[in-house]
């Protein structure tokens, strides 16, 4: 089992940023790839980005240019750094893993979830 610590929501105002970060520990050596899954007020659960164990990272369209995930393989952290956020980008945040051999669509979200709200 691994276990999911999440931190760095909060309240920005359009055009903000923040950064999310997400610990991992317990069955860490299963784990090839880490990221990001989000859901909205009234919408369904969407990918935002995720990032393999050699960083390969692969965005939504819709954070394309304004969110940069990252990862500290030696610390079992990845890291989303959110930039020009917009209201949309309201929801909250669930750091999610997948373990070798399973693709993306099929990552386990352990993580409480961190609330990111953009509002002015």
């Amino acid at each position: 089992q691994v276990q999911l610590v999440e931190s760095g929501g909060g309240l920005v105002q359009p055009g903000g940023s923040l950064r999310l970060s997400c610990a991992a520990s317990g069955s860490i050596f299963s784990i090839n790839t880490m990221g990001w899954y989000r859901q909205g007020p009234g919408k369904e659960r969407e990918s935002v980005a995720y990032i393999t164990t050699y960083e390969t990272p692969n965005y939504a369209d819709s954070v394309k240019g304004r969110f940069t995930i990252s990862r500290d393989n030696g610390k079992n952290t990845v890291y989303l750094q959110m930039n020009s956020l917009k209201p949309e980008d309201t929801a909250v945040y669930y750091c999610c893993v997948a373990p070798y051999g399973h693709t993306w669509s099929s990552a386990n979200c352990w993580g409480q979830g961190t609330q990111v709200t953009v509002s002015s």
